[in-house]
């Protein structure tokens, strides 16, 4: 029976696509900023052994990370970092996660590590709208956790020709999630990243991913932008190293859909 006490949890949204390089971490960092631009408050979990997500906000303590989260019982307290940008939290990764598949298969509930973790009592002290969860380029047990823990599923897709290739398996494995673990999982969206309008390659898969996957396609695209590639060098989002850039307005425009979402 839910504690009438408590604040309501925050949204949950994993990230998620097996195909590396198609711009997960960076929708992640930059989708989380421009959230809290609207006014939310926001917890980005760190699931990809890169660590990348933490990188690119600068942040450098990792005495406990996202791997005591879930193998060690360690507090959220212990664990969650502010960082540079008001409102913006985040559970940092080292390559430890990198063993962290092998070591949950022993246990009886592996699937629920981060859905149990994010429902610690001390999530509440955080006072968040969202958490968004950077899982690893992979369908493993890390991905699955993240899928069980969520909400719903928001997928990153570069315009390129293998692009709707892995999207099926994926589709598979939420609808496995869906089936044994986690009923109410829905998928948020596809956002279409690393987007050049002046190439025809772009165009045509756009067109395949609308036609294909309809309303589930985000109207906002990600486009290929220099200050994009370049603000994770500087230990922050493009929204804070050059707010007028064609990559800042576009995760602006994708926040406000994501919120407009959480809504229906």
């Amino acid at each position: 029976m839910p504690d009438p006490t408590r604040r309501p949890l925050p949204r949950i949204i994993a990230v998620t696509n097996q195909k590396g390089g198609v711009g997960k971490t960076t929708t992640t960092i930059n989708l989380g900023a421009a959230l809290v631009e609207l006014g939310k408050r926001v917890l980005l979990v760190d699931l990809d052994p890169q660590g990348n997500a933490s990188t690119g906000l600068g942040v450098d303590d990792r005495k406990a990370t996202t791997y005591d989260l879930l193998l060690e019982d360690t507090l959220l307290s212990d664990v969650v970092h502010r960082t540079d940008i008001e409102g913006l939290f985040i559970s940092p990764a080292t390559t430890d996660l990198s063993s962290a598949d092998m070591e949950m298969v022993a246990l009886e509930k592996r699937s629920h590590l981060l859905h149990d973790a994010l429902r610690q009592p001390a999530i509440d002290d955080y006072a968040l709208d969202y958490i968004l969860i950077d899982c690893p380029p992979s369908l493993n047990l890390l991905t699955v956790n993240a899928m069980v823990a969520a909400d719903a599923v928001l997928v990153p897709l570069q315009c390129e020709f293998f692009a709707l290739e892995g999207l099926s398996q994926l589709m598979l494995t939420i609808r496995e999630v869906r089936q044994t673990a986690n009923p109410k999982l829905r998928i948020e969206g596809v956002a279409l990243t690393m987007y050049d309008a002046r190439n025809n390659l772009t165009l045509q898969v756009e067109d395949d991913t609308r036609q294909t996957l309809g309303d589930l396609v985000f109207k906002t695209v990600i486009p290929r932008n220099v200050r994009v590639s370049e603000a994770p060098s500087f230990a922050m989002p493009v929204l804070n190293y050059d707010p007028n850039s064609r990559g800042a307005k576009a995760y602006r425009a994708l926040a406000r859909e994501v919120a407009t979402r959480g809504k229906n």
